[in-house]
C-alpha cells in the first residue's frame, strides 16, 4: 500500500483493480508504436511491449482535522456497466481501507471529482436488498454543475444507471453537499476547476507545512497525456477543453515542487511534472 506524506497531511492509496493493456477504448492514439518511444513511462505506467499500465484506486487522504476518501472507484456488486469486467466485482476494497488504518465508519468526508462509474461505486454498498450508504458518518462532497450536467438529459442508460445506484441513495439519505469548483474542504485541502473531462470536474490541492501536492482525477488518465497534452480520452465531454485544461496545468506544474498524485496512475503513481523539450514528463 502506497503511502505519502504533504507537511501533517498522509495520503494512501487503496487499490481496487490494475491492468495492463486493454485500454485503447479510452486512448485509441496511444498504441504501441506511439508509446514506446517515451521511455520514462517505463517500468511503471507501460510495460516492454508498449502497453499502458492503469489502476483503479481512492486515496485516502488524513488531515489533522479530517478523514476523506477521494473517488470512490467501481464497488462491488454493480450491475449495468458497460464494460463488462465492472460487472458483479467482489473485491477486498473495505478491508484494505480499513488495514490503511480507516475503517469505512470513520470516514467523515468523501470527495468525488466527477460522477464517472469508476469514481462513484464505493459511495454505496448492497446491504438487505437496497444501495446504502458505504460511509454512513460522512458528508459526500459532489460539485453542483457536475450534479447538475447528470441530473439533466444525456442519453446514456448505462450513466442512469449509475446515478440510480451509486449516486441517488445518497443524496435521498441527506448525506450530499453540493460545492463550488473552488470550494475549501479544510484548512489544507481545496478544490480546482479542472474541466473538459466533464463539465464540473475538480482537482484536489493540498497544502501543508509549506509542502504542496495535487490529486488529478481525470483531467488525465495517464502520465502518457504529460507527453502528448493532444491525446484526449474518448470519455471527455470536451476534448479542447481538456486539452486546454492538460497544457494549462503542465504549465502551471512544470518545475513546481507539487507532488502530483495520478487517480488513474499505475506503479509510482505520484511524481513531479517536469519540462522534456517541447512537452513534458513525470519525474518519479
Amino acid at each position: 500500500m502506497s503511502r505519502w506524506k504533504i507537511g501533517a497531511v498522509t495520503v494512501t492509496k487503496v487499490l481496487e483493480l490494475e491492468a495492463t493493456g486493454g485500454s485503447r477504448f479510452l486512448l485509441p492514439q496511444a498504441t504501441r508504436e506511439a508509446i514506446l518511444p517515451i521511455a520514462w513511462l517505463r517500468p511503471h505506467f507501460a510495460d516492454d511491449e508498449g502497453r499502458l499500465r492503469m489502476s483503479i484506486h481512492a486515496f485516502l487522504v488524513e488531515t489533522p482535522t479530517r478523514r476523506i476518501v477521494v473517488d470512490t472507484c467501481l464497488g462491488n456488486d454493480k450491475q449495468g456497466r458497460r464494460i463488462p469486467a465492472w460487472n458483479g466485482l467482489n473485491t477486498r476494497f473495505l478491508a484494505d481501507l480499513a488495514a490503511a488504518g480507516a475503517p469505512r465508519e470513520s470516514i467523515d468526508t468523501v470527495l468525488c471529482t466527477h460522477l464517472h462509474v469508476d469514481h462513484v461505486g464505493w459511495n454505496t454498498m448492497h446491504q438487505d436488498g437496497a444501495w446504502v450508504p458505504t460511509f454512513p458518518n460522512a458528508r459526500y462532497l459532489m460539485g453542483r454543475a457536475e450534479y447538475a450536467h447528470w441530473t439533466g438529459p444525456h442519453g446514456r442508460e448505462d450513466l442512469r444507471t449509475v446515478f440510480a445506484d451509486s449516486v441517488a441513495p445518497v443524496f435521498d439519505a441527506g448525506l450530499v453537499d453540493l460545492v463550488e469548483t473552488d470550494h475549501r474542504i479544510c484548512e489544507e485541502l481545496s478544490l480546482i476547476p479542472t474541466l473538459g473531462h466533464t463539465p464540473g470536474h475538480v482537482s484536489l490541492r493540498i497544502d501543508s507545512g509549506g509542502e504542496h501536492g495535487l490529486i488529478t482525477g481525470d483531467f488525465l488518465h495517464h502520465p502518457c497525456q504529460i507527453a502528448h497534452p493532444e491525446w484526449s480520452s474518448t470519455a471527455d465531454s470536451d476534448p479542447a477543453e481538456a486539452q486546454r485544461t492538460r497544457e494549462r496545468m503542465f504549465a502551471e506544474l512544470a518545475g513546481a515542487p507539487v507532488l502530483v498524485l495520478g487517480t488513474h496512475f499505475a506503479g509510482a503513481t505520484a511524481g513531479r511534472i517536469v519540462r522534456d523539450g517541447g512537452a513534458w514528463r513525470l519525474a518519479v
